[in-house]
């Protein structure tokens, strides 16, 4: 089967019907259906992104069995553990896929004095597979693909998701084309390059390479492309990292929690996935509070929370911050929604607080982060200095790249302190033994 897009009336790319048949049973595990967040129209599962009723986005629903924690605690040590909570099949471990997931929860005690938060803990996504939290969706969406029978595996990107993308692609092997920002990182474009020989570099921003790929996928047969037309079951993996942060607490929920925003998408799932365990009776109910962080540079989410409007204005993005650089993002209203509701926040940080963070983090916790890490820490140390955060409650802070990615943008903010002969004499000229 392929798949198969049509212009909808309103100039979306939107899939059309997917003959139920070819769908394998047990396909996507305990997925009932895709519901429409705006509407609550639901349309059979398939290759749909979009409402036919209202042109708003669709997500996945699930009939889920009861689950207890000691099945949960005997799977693997990567997201399949949570296998009954996400759109996969039973036999999801037995396809090629890159086992991402169940990645470090540190306690940041030395960040934590630093920033005078009491009990600080920081989710470090820069251990999966390619070095980013994009390996989580990347495995749902993969999944996906190869139940529709898709014949190229593809997405835009601003340099994480091309990385898994090309990866996970290479590991299953799919043919996989990946379209990016021609000024994106050169490290990011190297570690997409490495698994395919079908990088795409686009003049423009990410707004103008995702315009182009749902272009390309209102026009070719059988490409699945992994935030366009499979979307819905991709967005879910970012589930895991809710789940993984209540289990590695001891089963129970922080009370705030700080989330980069891009898309929106992580935020919105981190949310969902906790609700998820207190309906499955997995964790306990309690208030928790959900921060939204943003680079100054391109922060329409942040702009419309502080002007306490609900419409997104989209703007051009110009931050360092490049995995962050959506100016037009997908689920921002949702964050919005959900960081209101929850009493939460959303903040911003310029691009001189970005690497002053990485800085920090490094040099308290020893992890090495990318812009977006910076962006969240930095977001982090705002939310405390200005009073918005409770520096008292248990707080969690997502990571979700390495900084080896990023380094062009640290590079003039470290180096080494200074350049001596080889002797003792000049060592102790320095100062630093002292």
């Amino acid at each position: 089967m392929s798949t198969v897009i049509d212009e909808n009336a309103s100039g979306t790319a939107e899939p059309e019907g997917t003959d139920a048949s070819d769908i394998r049973e047990g396909a996507f595990g305990n997925a009932t259906n895709l519901v429409c967040r705006e509407c609550g129209h639901e349309v059979p599962l398939g290759p749909h992104y979009a409402c036919s009723e209202c042109f708003g986005p669709l997500e996945i629903a699930y009939r889920f069995p009861a689950i207890t924690r000691e099945e949960i605690e005997a799977g693997p040590r990567n997201i399949w553990r949570y296998k009954a909570l996400l759109p996969v099949p039973d036999d999801i471990e037995q396809s090629p896929n890159m086992e991402p997931g169940f990645t470090r929860l540190l306690r940041a005690r030395n960040l934590g004095r630093e920033l005078g938060i009491e009990d600080l803990w920081v989710k470090d996504d820069s251990t999966n597979p390619t070095n980013s939290f994009k390996d989580r969706v990347v495995a749902c969406a993969l999944s996906a693909a190869t139940e529709f029978h898709s014949k190229v595996f593809a997405c835009p990107s601003t340099g994480n998701l091309a990385n898994a993308v090309a990866a996970a692609g290479a590991r299953a092997g799919m043919k996989t084309v990946v379209f990016i920002p021609s000024n994106l990182e050169q490290p990011k474009q190297v570690n997409s390059a490495i698994f395919t020989d079908s990088l795409v570099a686009v003049e423009g921003n990410y707004d103008d390479v995702n315009k182009l790929a749902q272009e390309i996928a209102s026009e070719e047969d059988g490409w699945a492309f992994v935030n366009v037309n499979v979307r819905p079951y991709y967005a879910e993996g970012s589930k895991t990292l809710g789940y993984e942060i209540a289990e590695q607490l001891g089963w129970r929920l922080p009370d705030q929690i700080v989330i980069p925003v891009a898309s929106g998408s992580q935020l919105t799932k981190v949310h969902k996935a906790f609700q998820e365990l207190v309906k499955l009776g997995l964790v306990e109910d309690k208030p928790y509070k959900v921060y939204g962080a943003q680079a100054t540079g391109c922060s329409p989410v942040s702009i419309a929370y502080k002007a306490g409007v609900d419409a997104i204005r989209p703007v051009k993005p110009d931050t360092i911050a490049k995995s962050l650089a959506i100016g037009n993002p997908a689920d921002g209203i949702y964050v919005l929604d959900i960081c209101r509701e929850t009493g939460g926040a959303i903040e911003d940080v310029t691009d001189d607080e970005v690497r002053d963070a990485i800085v920090l983090l490094a040099r308290t916790e020893g992890i090495f982060t990318e812009t977006a890490g910076g962006t969240t820490v930095g977001v982090l140390k705002k939310l405390v200095e200005s009073g918005t955060l409770d520096p008292t409650l248990e707080t969690v802070v997502i990571n979700t790249g390495h900084g080896l990615k990023t380094l062009d943008s640290i590079s003039g903010q470290v180096g080494a302190v200074a350049t001596i002969e080889a002797s003792y004499d000049a060592f102790v000229a320095t100062g630093i033994g002292s």
